[in-house]
């Protein structure tokens, strides 16, 4: 019988969240994962892993190259129902190049850790480095990349743009968390981590206490995102949030 993977989040008793995706080999490699990696990167392996064997169905040890190559051209295709649909970036359909070589990669070190325990029956890593050209098969070299990703510069938003962004969005929460991306460069994940008491009113700065790779900095931020924090504060966040983080919902069932 073909294994179905699930993704599962779940907080243990000691508080540390864990990842699982309903099979033990895969379960024992995000477990092992889990003290080396940061729990945002076991989470991508656990969302990426299920993905790649919802579409494989096989049992982690029958995995051919020729299966992760098949999966690479699935991943390519358009999304059903979505037929239609265009990256704006490149007029592209499917998942990105670079979404497509973050599953590959958790897919190798899930092999990786397979290959390293040799009691799971798989003797290679069946992701392979790269497709073999004439070049390399008579110089020795590497081949060319399974996946070949186009690494783009971020484009500026001139002033007009800023404020027709800032027009569009209809909350003063909505306004100060792009107004954080915008004036003071966070990242997504950055911006929706903070909390109350990292606003540093007095010096115009933010304390990112988890920022990318475990990093922590203090990061300037023009007035004008504190001034739209504080009309967030008075106007929209519920004076009785159950948590400290600054952002939150502000309608539906998951209100605060």
């Amino acid at each position: 019988m073909v294994w179905s993977p699930s993704f599962q989040s779940r907080v243990r008793a000691d508080g540390v969240r864990e990842y699982r995706v309903g099979h033990e080999l895969v379960d024992e490699f995000l477990e092992f994962a889990s003290g080396r990696a940061r729990p945002s990167t076991v989470r991508a392996y656990a969302h990426d892993l299920s993905v790649f064997f919802g579409v494989i169905r096989k049992e982690p040890n029958d995995v051919t190259p020729k299966d992760v190559l098949r999966f690479v051209t699935a991943q390519r295709q358009p999304r059903k129902g979505a037929e239609n649909v265009v990256r704006i970036s490149d007029g592209g359909s499917g998942m990105s190049a670079s979404t497509i070589k973050r599953r590959l990669a958790a897919v190798s070190s899930l092999y990786g850790y397979l290959v390293i325990r040799g009691d799971a029956g798989v003797l290679t890593n069946p992701v392979p480095r790269g497709l073999p050209t004439r070049r390399n098969r008579h110089r020795g070299q590497t081949g060319a990349p399974l996946v070949r990703g186009v690494r783009r510069l971020p484009r500026i938003l001139n002033p007009d743009e800023v404020e027709a962004l800032m027009a569009a969005l209809r909350t003063d929460r909505d306004r100060a968390m792009a107004q954080a991306m915008l004036l003071g460069g966070l990242r997504r994940g950055e911006v929706l981590g903070l909390r109350l008491e990292d606003l540093r009113l007095g010096e115009w700065r933010v304390f990112i206490a988890d920022g990318k790779g475990g990093h922590q900095r203090l990061v300037p931020i023009s007035p004008t995102f504190f001034a739209t924090v504080a009309d967030y504060m008075n106007k929209e966040r519920p004076p009785d949030a159950p948590t400290d983080r600054l952002f939150v919902s502000l309608k539906g069932p998951r209100r605060g």
